[in-house]
């Protein structure tokens, strides 16, 4: 047991790890600046206790990398379970103006804040104009200073969860540098994204990172185009490729039920899961977030699935 002044006599006592000198030493971990905006995870599609964990899964993420970050979770469709959009910049704002009077009160020479209350990130992995528009029309009718984000991608390390989630459906080597064979791997993967021409050439981006790492032709298409995925899927074999996966470049709140499926199913070939909670949908929110607020970010690179 632990006295008032210390471990008891006998115990081993930890002490500070003394700051290792010159260019290899460790950076000193980096917190949320006092006083910083929030972080507020702007979620599209029809809310769930799924979406809800997912949500929930990537700001834990986030606080992890930038301890003391005010992270919160709106929804594009909130209701009274799960809370809209304007209702949290809201209660944001509130709060700040309190935190603001208090310090006041108590005879805090401190200035009244400036700049945006919050920083929305979409969680979405790529563009989506119809979406994009009514996050941007639920931040004005909040009426709070709020600054919108762009999305989350193209980004490297979409193409290493597409990856993992390719490998982890058995579609694709989860380490080609040990040349660990999986029969069912894949030689041709149709990227299917949400959000029109614009969302599908974003998407293609992150596709040829992907072909990159899996080095087998990847091509883009629209999961929400008739026709769509079944004309890349044929332009795919048409240029050899026999053994097709179809990889969705999406978080998953975004995606309607049983569109996944149809299209796996137009493409005769299997699926992958969306991309859900990987840390890297995490980690790049809160790049989002540093990089809109001027600050310098986290280390943003994930370990390399070869």
């Amino acid at each position: 047991m632990s006295s008032p002044t210390g471990p008891a006599s006998g115990l081993p006592v930890r002490m500070p790890r003394p700051r290792q000198p010159g260019r290899h030493r460790r950076p000193e971990p980096l917190a949320a600046p006092e006083g910083a905006p929030a972080l507020v995870l702007a979620v599209p599609g029809t809310p769930s206790a799924a979406t809800r964990s997912l949500a929930e899964e990537v700001v834990s993420i986030a606080r992890s990398e930038l301890p003391g970050l005010d992270a919160r979770i709106g929804y594009l469709d909130g209701d009274d379970e799960f809370p809209a959009l304007p209702s949290v910049l809201a209660r944001a704002a509130e709060e700040r103006s309190a935190r603001f009077e208090q310090a006041r009160a108590a005879g805090s020479d401190v200035a009244e804040p400036d700049g945006p209350v919050a920083v929305v990130v979409p969680l979405l992995a790529g563009p989506d104009n119809a979406l994009l528009r009514r996050l941007r029309q639920a931040v004005m009718e909040s009426r709070v200073a709020a600054e919108l984000t762009d999305v989350l991608g193209p980004h490297p390390l979409l193409a290493e969860a597409l990856h993992v989630r390719l490998s982890e459906a058995g579609l694709a080597r989860a380490d080609r540098a040990r040349l660990f064979t999986v029969a069912t791997a894949a030689d041709g993967i149709v990227l299917a994204a949400v959000g029109g021409e614009e969302a599908v050439q974003a998407a293609g981006i992150t596709g040829m990172l992907l072909a990159a790492r899996l080095a087998v032709p990847v091509m883009a298409a629209a999961l929400d185009e008739e026709g769509s995925i079944a004309a890349t899927a044929e332009e795919l074999r048409n240029s050899g490729s026999q053994q097709l996966a179809l990889a969705p470049y999406l978080i998953g709140p975004e995606l309607d039920a049983g569109l996944l499926e149809a299209a796996a199913k137009e493409a005769d070939c299997p699926a992958a899961e969306a991309l859900g909670p990987y840390p890297a949908i995490g980690k790049l929110a809160l790049a989002k977030y540093t990089s809109a607020l001027g600050i310098a970010p986290p280390q943003t690179q994930g370990a390399p699935v070869r």
